[in-house]
């Protein structure tokens, strides 16, 4: 007997949803505003604009519209949820401000995956140590690129200064007119003071530098952990975590892990010289392809058109010597 089918036949599988999915996203018009100051495996560490410096920082989830959106320590963002910062409490990241500098690094400039170190620094403080490790010329003209290109002021600091002259390695940087101070163990700390104070600047640097030893004369509660130089002149990490220190008057220092490699594969010579406004217009009458090395590999470079004994030649120079460490990336072990 051949069986007749009807619509009671159909099944209809029920939806595992509760409701229908909607693109439509909430405002969040009531989040707060703050930095974030720490990162730590999935959670963020946040002091509000009007939080004062003796509460706690408000940690801190990220939410689901977000998605996989990046958060850097520096960024500013907006957060709903318990904002009281009380133990075992979690807020919502709901959004993201606009970066106004970005400090970025590659692992090796063959990598292509760029890696924010820091956000929204307004400057960043290069810190190399004149001996004991001796000063690496090279990190510095990388340091100086990547800020350059990043839209934050380098400012070079020569820490050591009680077991060599830093007077050379100082002069080394005049043309690119890069504010260079020096912060022995033994100067006072009035100059470095004057430069951080009122601004958010990060600290960059090798290992066994002095960088953390800095950051504790600067901020004497911030109890970063130091290290001894090894005998063969190596540092060993002793920051492992980016983390924003809020300065006792006024402003932050953004202290960085050291770093033995840093690579600029997202950085090309056309981007460095056009941080420099008196050299980005000649460059227009480069040949194509030119890497403005000049003579041999360019002999067309409309560098060359600059009289080398005046303040921009002598500045050509400068960044010639930053593109040549642009294109020979080192580890420093």
């Amino acid at each position: 007997m051949t069986r007749s089918w009807d619509e009671s036949d159909v099944k209809i599988r029920p939806s595992k949803r509760s409701r229908p999915r909607t693109k439509d996203r909430p405002k969040h018009d009531d989040a707060k505003f703050g930095m974030v100051i720490t990162k730590d495996r999935g959670r963020w560490g946040v002091v509000l604009d009007d939080q004062s410096a003796q509460e706690n920082p408000i940690v801190c989830m990220r939410a689901r519209e977000l998605g996989r959106t990046p958060i850097e320590v520096g960024d500013r963002v907006g957060i709903v949820g318990d904002t009281s910062g009380r133990k075992d409490t979690l807020a919502r990241i709901v959004k993201l401000a606009e970066r106004q500098s970005v400090l970025r690094r590659t692992a090796d400039d063959t990598d292509p995956y760029e890696r924010i170190v820091v956000a929204n620094a307004e400057q960043l403080l290069i810190v190399c140590a004149v001996a004991d490790p001796p000063p690496r010329t090279g990190f510095v003209e990388r340091a100086l690129v990547a800020a350059f290109v990043g839209n934050l002021q380098p400012i070079i600091c020569l820490t050591k200064s009680d077991l060599a002259d830093p007077t050379q390695f100082a002069t080394e940087f005049d043309a690119l007119n890069v504010p260079v101070v020096i912060c022995g163990i033994n100067d006072h700390l009035e100059p470095i003071l004057d430069i951080v104070s009122g601004h958010v600047t990060a600290l960059i640097g090798h290992s066994g530098v002095g960088k953390s030893t800095l950051v504790n004369r600067i901020i004497p509660h911030a109890q970063r952990e130091t290290g001894e130089v090894s005998g063969v002149g190596k540092g060993r990490h002793t920051s492992t975590q980016t983390v924003a220190l809020r300065l006792p008057t006024d402003g932050w220092i953004i202290d960085t892990p050291g770093i033995r490699s840093f690579g600029l594969a997202h950085v090309n010579a056309d981007t460095v010289v056009g941080v420099f406004e008196d050299l980005a217009e000649a460059v227009h009458d480069c040949p194509r392809g030119c890497t403005h090395a000049g003579p041999p590999t360019d002999p067309e470079c409309q560098l060359d058109s600059f009289n080398i004994d005046s303040p921009t030649g002598r500045r050509v120079i400068a960044v010639r010597k930053l593109l040549a460490a642009l294109r020979s990336n080192v580890e420093w072990k």
